[in-house]
């Protein structure tokens, strides 16, 4: 059974489906044009140095296209070299004929040789000879990785020499890629030979518009001859004619003057030829003109000169400074004619047109007479007319009352500053056949001449633009460093890392930079701010300029150049008063070394935050040879402060509760684990707060736990004398000046498998008496550097000022060559603290914000650390008394814990036991003598001192401190524990109310 099926209508007509059809493929190219655009800007504007996933840095994207762009482009010129560029023009070409619907079906079929396209410019790529900068920055050619291996290949399969075969196939290649790409591109038989015909037809045009130029030469002379004298022909006949008009315009003028005679009005000298004519007012601002220049000075009237009927070389001023054609004046009488004739209308117009024309062609010295004097305006480029000049008050009253047509005043042209040019006719006595005319006959018509060209004024002297004080100082791009770019980097998976027994902690631990939020003053509001300060400085009495203005990401320093005679001093004790009238926190006042300058450092509104991964990501901290690199953080300028402790040789940090003293504690410590393994740089960790040090117990850095008791920090700090002491006997065994050479000296034997050796003399030979040497072997070891780090001193010298003092000063002045530095930081920099023993051995310091000018001056030797902002805020005096203004950087305790847990991965720590232990009695004793502190158990030698005072007083019967000391020629001190002694042990009495004792032992 058969079903009848009725057959639907389409949704769309077929006209509507195809114009649909063709709007869709419109929509297509403009999207492969709009990409295809985008592909040639990446391709053309790639750089090297731009981020991408194979090289990391911090430097500006340079590429058009962004990070995006960036990564592509250096991907594609990887591989295929610059034959990515037919990418861009394979895009761009088939979006252009989508768009225009040329050979759009030809798509699917010619794509798909595109790659074979690409290859084959990619292989042409390669065969062309990179320039010096693309073989600096790049480790392939021309046409990327896969053009230098085919090219490799086809040149080992070619038996011609290098040179040739190069050649040969740069040749073939050119070849092979035009005529691919033209058939990839779509390109069909008609469309080559319409661009051949094409081609052939401009080479046609272009050769027979060369020959016609070249007989155009020939008869050129002839035409322009003819020219010529057809023009001086006209020229002359026009000129008759129009002296016959100026008879009768002459005529109508002496009819006018008798029925009104002229005003009386100052005159001023003008030659008419020079004069830029215009009707009246309203017309010159319907008719735009040259604006003119300053009118020169009044001089007084000439005498009656008779009417200048010169030829034309007497009218070269007018032509050459006639404007574009005038527009015809309107109908305003400029004088008034009091009661005039009555004439028929017709009649009266028509004279009022004469005498308009007559105005335009030939002005009298009747219309040049000066009624108002405009004052000086300046030039305006092109054609526009200027701004009205100023008018002076008129003279009313020696003017006739004006007609209703002429009530508007009329701007009087002024004459153009430039000499003015004489006429050669003054007389009719002229013959104008005397001259040749034939230079001037190029003026075929007098109302076709060539344009007025534009008056030069005098030159004005430019008013003087106040000095720029802003300067932002040249800063280099941050350099990443060896490992902030392998760590940006990501590994391919095929690749094995390198195992090591430890690996230094990674960057990613810490913040990003780039999280950071950045503050800039526009240079407006620093020029404001300068004027402002000059301001505030001028009303307290302290004349001078302000040069420069250096912002930076905390400060801003502004540099005043004082007046001669005045003191610096007077300008720094008024960094309050500053502080106060520029509504800042605090204000610093300093000198700046070097320069003449007074520095005025005053704060930022908006601070930027420094962060710890930006310095220790940059090349001068990670590819820097400092052995023992501290990232301090960031001067003014916002470049990174880094110093080695090593060179310092101990540091001295000194700051209130709160400033940001134990933050920069932590970012040292960070700074030293991330540069240095533990066979590297091992630490002693002093914290009596318990507090601050704590987290980095259990690290392998360590050479005990972190101590925490201030009884067991002597101990520890008589143990890093006795190393110290311990090191020297080494070096000197070894005939080495520092740690540096004695460890070179141990990685040169361990390389080679050697053994230490030292000849020693042991005694003499019994029978032919010379010396006998014995030679002594021992294991070389490297020693590591050792960094003392005491978090709170005064705690510690309030326990054992003494002691503490004893072994910093010894340590201070010999630790340098061994190896062993110091960090001490106290809170409270008072003269107990902060003794004149450590000031002079500890040259390097760091001062954050204090309470008052002498904590200050204490730390420092200056004033200045109780301006500073605090949170990082330092002052850094480096060796010599330099100091240097830096911003510390943070870090936060999260970051910290993530640091430590990673050390903690590799083992615990390999602690020595004598450390809090203390050393044997023995070497206890020596040290104490080393150190001059025997207050605990006696010595040998006080053991004898002790019984040689006893014999004294038993046998001279008499016993005091002065008289102990004077005969043992010891301290004051030492008798005074040796006369105690003796009272205790009943050797002498007690003193009694004048002083003296009684001997007890009897007389031996």
């Amino acid at each position: 059974m058969a079903y009848q099926t009725r057959g639907r209508d389409p949704l769309l007509d077929s006209s509507m489906a195809e114009a649909i059809e063709k709007r869709g493929k419109e929509l297509a190219g403009l999207v492969l044009l709009a990409i295809g655009m985008m592909a040639t800007a990446m391709i053309l504007t790639y750089h090297p140095d731009d981020p991408s996933w194979m090289s990391a840095t911090d430097a500006p994207v340079k590429n058009w296209m962004g990070h995006l762009g960036a990564s592509i482009a250096a991907t594609v010129f990887m591989v295929i070299g610059w034959g990515a560029l037919g990418f861009a023009i394979m895009i761009c070409g088939w979006g252009l004929r989508f768009t225009l619907h040329q050979g759009e079906d030809r798509a699917v079929s010619r794509l798909i040789f595109a790659p074979i396209w690409l290859a084959l410019l990619s292989l042409f790529a390669a065969t062309l000879t990179p320039g010096t900068s693309w073989s600096a920055t790049h480790s392939f050619g021309l046409g990327g990785l896969f053009g230098d291996t085919v090219l490799a290949t086809l040149m080992g399969l070619l038996p011609f020499g290098a040179g040739l075969s190069l050649k040969l196939l740069s040749l073939i290649m050119a070849a092979l890629s035009v005529g691919v790409g033209l058939f990839v591109l779509g390109a069909s038989r008609r469309e080559l030979l319409l661009a051949a015909r094409f081609l052939l037809v401009g080479v046609i045009m272009s050769y027979a518009t060369f020959r016609a130029m070249l007989g155009r030469g020939a008869t050129g002379a002839a035409h322009a001859s003819m020219g010529l004298k057809s023009g001086v022909q006209g020229h002359l006949q026009r000129r008759a004619e129009r002296r016959a008009e100026e008879a009768a315009y002459a005529e109508e003028e002496e009819r006018a003057a008798r029925i009104v005679p002229p005003a009386p009005a100052r005159k001023l000298r003008a030659e008419p030829s020079l004069v830029n004519r215009q009707p009246n007012a309203p017309a010159a601002q319907a008719a735009p003109k040259t604006a003119p220049v300053a009118a020169p000075a009044p001089a007084p009237a000439p005498k009656p000169e008779p009417e200048k009927t010169g030829g034309l070389l007497s009218r070269m001023p007018s032509l050459i400074r006639r404007p574009e054609p005038e527009p015809e004046p309107e109908l305003v009488d400029r004088e008034y004619h009091g009661d005039l004739p009555d004439t028929p209308g017709p009649d009266r117009i028509r004279a009022k047109i004469a005498d308009a024309i007559k105005s335009r062609r030939h002005p009298t010295e009747e219309e040049l007479e000066v009624q108002e004097i405009p004052a000086d305006k300046p030039l305006t480029k092109g054609r526009g007319r200027g701004p009205d000049p100023l008018l002076l008050a008129p003279r009313s009253a020696q003017l006739p009352p004006e007609p209703p047509l002429t009530a508007a005043q009329a701007r009087v042209p002024q004459a153009p500053m430039q000499e003015p040019v004489n006429d050669f006719a003054t007389d009719g006595a002229y013959d104008d056949a005397a001259y040749d005319d034939s230079d001037f006959a190029i003026y075929d018509d007098e109302d076709n001449l060539p344009p007025e060209p534009v008056l030069q004024a005098r030159p004005r002297i430019p008013a003087a633009e106040p000095k720029k004080v802003v300067q932002h100082p040249p800063r280099k791009a941050p350099q990443p460093s060896t490992q902030a770019r392998a760590e940006a980097q990501p590994a391919l998976q095929f690749e094995e890392k390198p195992q090591f027994d430890f690996e230094l902690p990674a960057l990613s631990l810490l913040t990003n930079p780039a999280k950071i939020e950045r503050h800039h003053l526009s240079d407006e509001a620093l020029e404001e701010n300068a004027r402002m300060l000059e301001n505030v400085l001028d009303d307290y009495g302290v004349k001078g300029e302000i040069v420069s203005v250096r912002p930076g990401p905390v400060v801003t320093m502004y540099e005043l150049e004082p007046a001669p005679g005045l003191k610096a001093s007077r300008v720094i004790g008024l960094a309050d008063d500053i502080a106060r009238s520029m509504s800042a926190l605090s204000a610093r006042v300093s000198t700046v070394p070097g320069r003449s300058v007074i520095g005025i450092e005053l704060p930022n509104d908006n601070r930027e935050m420094v962060v710890l991964r930006e310095l220790l990501a940059s090349r001068d901290f990670g590819d820097s040879n400092m052995r023992l690199p501290l990232a301090l953080g960031k001067d003014i300028g916002g470049d990174p402060v880094i110093s080695s402790l090593a060179k310092m040789p101990h540091l001295l940090i000194a700051g209130t509760t709160g400033s940001g003293k134990s933050v920069a504690i932590n970012t040292m410590i960070l700074s030293l684990l991330y540069k240095l393994t533990p066979e590297d740089c091992r630490l002693i960790m002093i914290d009596p707060k318990m507090l601050e040090l704590s987290v980095y117990d259990g690290i392998p850095h360590l050479l005990s736990p972190v101590v925490t008791d201030p009884k067991k920090a002597v101990v520890a700090l008589k143990w890093v004398v006795a190393e110290m002491e311990e090191r020297y006997r080494k070096m000197s065994k070894m005939g080495v000046r520092n740690i540096d050479g004695y460890n070179s000296r141990v990685e040169d034997a361990l390389s080679r498998g050697e053994m230490f050796s030292r000849t020693v003399q042991t005694g003499f030979d019994d029978e032919t008496g010379e010396p006998v040497f014995e030679t002594d072997e021992f294991a070389p070891e490297k020693m590591p550097y050792i960094v003392v780090i005491v978090d709170e001193m005064a705690d510690l010298m309030m326990v054992a000022g003494k002691e503490i003092e004893a072994c910093i000063q010894r340590l201070a002045q010999m630790a340098r060559a061994s190896g062993i530095h110091l960090i001490m930081a106290t809170q409270r920099p008072s003269v107990d603290v902060i003794t004149g023993t450590i000031k002079a051995n500890f040259p390097t310091r760091i001062s954050f914000q204090v309470t008052s000018k002498v904590d200050s001056r204490t730390i420092l030797g200056e004033m200045g650390a109780e301006q500073l902002l605090g949170m990082g805020d330092m002052l850094y005096m480096a060796g010599g008394g330099k100091i240097t203004r830096c911003h510390g950087p943070f870090v936060s305790d999260e970051e910290v814990e993530e640091v430590v847990s990673h050390l903690k991965a590799y083992g615990p720590p390999d602690y020595v036991g004598g450390v809090q232990e203390g050393p044997e009695e023995d070497k206890a004793s020596n040290i104490d003598a080393v150190l001059g502190l025997n207050t605990g158990g006696n010595t040998d030698g006080e053991d004898a001192l002790y019984d040689q005072a006893v014999q004294i007083a038993i046998t001279d019967r008499k016993c005091s401190t002065s008289y102990i000391q004077r005969k043992l020629a010891i301290g004051y001190n030492k008798a005074a524990r040796l006369v105690e002694q003796m009272e205790e042990e009943g050797v002498v009495s007690p003193a009694n109310h004048v002083g003296k004792r009684e001997i007890l032992v009897p007389e031996q």
